[in-house]
């Protein structure tokens, strides 16, 4: 249960945000997002060793399980011949095996956070036409990672939404990481997670720690429109949000491209 803690983790501040208008509503009714209950599968082999969970596992969600095993857990090669024992082992752990209770009981129903991801991307959609939806699914990991894009895919680790006060994260976790572990900070995390995979910060390795808070400033103040909610105010969000209106005639792309 490693503590790694990614960028929007170090740079998400305070949980207010800002306005900005997007083009009339149409098109977030047209886009519906369904996120695929792998979480379900994973947790009833983590939790019984139920032999047919683990074929739905591999056959149904390949790229899921391996990008889990490799990825999430890094436990290994998904074809490595113990990798299953290796895993039901991993997962053994006491605190691991009352996390997969507590996602079950928190996170039965999900309808709500399938619409607000619906209406996020369709906003998305209104600005940039040309974008892909992710096909969108749930996982447990192991407290590490929040949220993994890759492959046109969009994971989810419950295990990291679970709620402020919930006891593993009070021993683990700091009072402003904690508030960013909730359920209301899925979808902020989503699109923040899956627009940074679309407008990566060029030339990452040798940009100035300043570029890269400017561009993580673009990146939450589009969220925040997207969401409908205020969730991300910082200095950065601000200078983003004047940087936004001062040119009314560039679209969301050129925004998010543009490195100043």
């Amino acid at each position: 249960m490693k503590k790694i803690y990614g960028l929007l983790f170090l740079i998400m501040m305070f949980c207010v945000g800002c306005e900005w208008q997007l083009k009339p509503n149409g098109a977030e009714d047209e886009v519906q997002v369904t996120i695929q209950r792998y979480d379900r599968i994973e947790s009833l082999y983590l939790t019984t060793g139920d032999y047919s969970a683990l074929q739905q596992m591999n056959a149904n969600y390949p790229m899921q399980t391996r990008m889990l095993i490799e990825n999430v857990l890094r436990i290994g090669k998904v074809d490595d011949a113990d990798i299953n024992t290796r895993m039901l082992k991993f997962f053994k752990d006491s605190t691991l095996q009352r996390m997969l209770v507590d996602v079950g009981r928190q996170y039965g129903d999900m309808d709500d956070v399938n619409e607000e991801l619906s209406e996020a991307f369709g906003r998305l959609k209104e600005e940039m036409p040309g974008v892909e939806i992710p096909q969108c699914y749930a996982q447990v990991g192991s407290f590490d990672q929040s949220i993994i894009v890759g492959y046109n895919t969009l994971g989810i680790s419950l295990d990291k939404y679970l709620g402020s006060e919930y006891p593993f994260y009070q021993q683990h976790y700091d009072e402003r990481q904690r508030s960013l572990m909730t359920r209301d900070m899925i979808v902020p995390d989503c699109m923040s997670f899956y627009l940074l995979s679309l407008f990566p910060l060029p030339n990452q390795q040798e940009s100035q720690q300043e570029q890269r808070n400017e561009h993580m400033g673009r990146i939450q103040y589009v969220v925040n429109s997207l969401v409908h909610r205020q969730v991300f105010n910082n200095p950065y969000v601000e200078k983003a949000e004047k940087q936004y209106k001062a040119d009314k005639h560039q679209t969301l792309q050129q925004f998010l491209t543009v490195t100043r």
